[in-house]
């Protein structure tokens, strides 16, 4: 357990007939990113399932950290800024990131390979209130006691809004693999009642599925 964690969390839009080996040097370059101090955990890959029809991204960084120092400290560091300028800006069309602090995170830092991820970014309507906020902070982060399949999840809300496109409320949910996620996909009735309970104050919903690929090393 971590008293607090920060939680980076990056999605792309490679271009349409972007060579291969371009989009394969992007994931190599992000994921040799692991080797920054700052890094305690950081996995890139292929968008596994885009829920969301407003947005069509097709690869995903997720990464953590002690402080939100460490974090600027990996975005400002030259390795991270050549990864960018030389591999991401040419193939992509577009960019987002959401940043979120993840209080009194259980379980691993960093999750195992082969592990599923469900990322889920709200923009809320204009004008709710503290409360409101408070109550889909509350259902998202209640999830876990209810889907037995979920491992891990952690809910907070966005402090880095310039590439956020408005979003600010961010959810990270772990499964231990994909027949986990998928026994979450397969709970409906369950799963509408939570959503139910917070539709009425979203104005726009991004959710993107991501298997950690079982070939990255642990260290990842």
């Amino acid at each position: 357990m971590s008293a607090q964690t920060i939680e980076h969390i990056v999605l792309f839009k490679v271009k349409d007939d972007t060579d291969p080996s371009k989009v394969n040097a992007m994931v190599t370059g992000l994921n040799g990113l692991i080797s920054l101090d700052q890094v305690l955990h950081l996995t890139a890959g292929p968008i596994l399932r885009n829920r969301s029809s407003s947005f069509q991204f097709t690869h995903m960084l997720h990464s953590r950290y002690r402080t939100k120092e460490d974090l600027g400290g990996y975005t400002a560091h030259p390795n991270h800024m050549s990864v960018v300028k030389e591999c991401v800006l040419p193939i992509c069309n577009d960019i987002m990131a959401v940043d979120w602090v993840a209080d009194e995170l259980n379980g691993p830092i960093v999750p195992r390979p082969g592990s599923a991820m469900r990322v889920t970014f709200l923009k809320l309507k204009e004008g709710l209130g503290e409360r409101d906020k408070g109550d889909v902070l509350g259902t998202i982060g209640g999830m876990k006691e209810l889907f037995g399949s979920i491992d891990q999840i952690t809910v907070g809300e966005n402090f880095s809004p310039a590439r956020a496109k408005g979003f600010s409320i961010a959810s990270l949910a772990i499964f231990k693999g994909l027949d986990e996620l998928d026994a979450l996909n397969s709970n409906e009735e369950a799963v509408k009642m939570q959503k139910d309970k917070v539709r009425g104050f979203l104005e726009s919903v991004i959710v993107v599925d991501y298997v950690i690929p079982p070939s990255q090393s642990a260290t990842l």
